[in-house]
């Protein structure tokens, strides 16, 4: 074991002297991903809020920013990028708009679809939020040494990797049973 012992895994040890039978291996992955999952999002609200903008504006922004010049996307993209639903993008491009931050405009590729625009207003946001929300998140993850966190990302991209795989093929796959499960 490195680093000190924490009540994950008592849970862990606890369910083992129990059920002895029962898997308990997942327990210290997935409980702590939860636990720091939540923490992550606790702090990143907090920290939103201090900057001025919220979570999801603050995505479409930045979705925006780093696809370049001239920092127009398609609803569409947007959607796959920030990885939601169009209905989503279409509340968050709704809120940012009515704030001056982004603009639709007709699609000069085919005049057809719209791209939503970064704003002036909304650069200048970007700008303005994306340092000091990354180096607070910096230091979140200093008591990591560079070669941890490079593993722990690595680690985190294999997991996300093959959870998304296998949660895209259950979500595609009709399920013979579900009519029992109702009942």
């Amino acid at each position: 074991m490195n680093g000190p012992r924490d009540n994950v895994d008592d849970i862990q040890e606890e369910w083992l002297r129990e059920r002895p039978d029962t898997p308990v291996g997942s327990i210290g992955v997935v409980t702590r991903i939860w636990r720091i999952a939540k923490l992550l999002a606790d702090d990143r609200r907090r920290t939103m809020t201090r900057l001025g903008v919220d979570t999801a504006t603050r995505d479409l922004l930045a979705i925006l920013r780093r696809s370049g010049p001239p920092y127009a996307l398609t609803p569409g993209e947007l959607a796959r990028r920030a990885a939601v639903s169009p209905g989503a993008i279409s509340q968050r491009v709704a809120r940012a708009e009515s704030h001056g931050l982004v603009r639709r405009q007709k699609n000069d590729d085919d005049g057809r679809g719209v791209v939503v625009i970064l704003t002036d207003n909304g650069h200048e946001l970007i700008e303005r939020t994306v340092d000091d929300l990354l180096s607070h998140e910096e230091q979140l993850l200093s008591g990591l040494t560079d070669k941890q966190r490079r593993e722990l990302s690595d680690l985190l991209r294999i997991l996300l990797a093959d959870l998304t795989e296998r949660t895209s093929l259950t979500e595609r796959t009709p399920n013979p049973d579900s009519a029992t499960e109702l009942a």
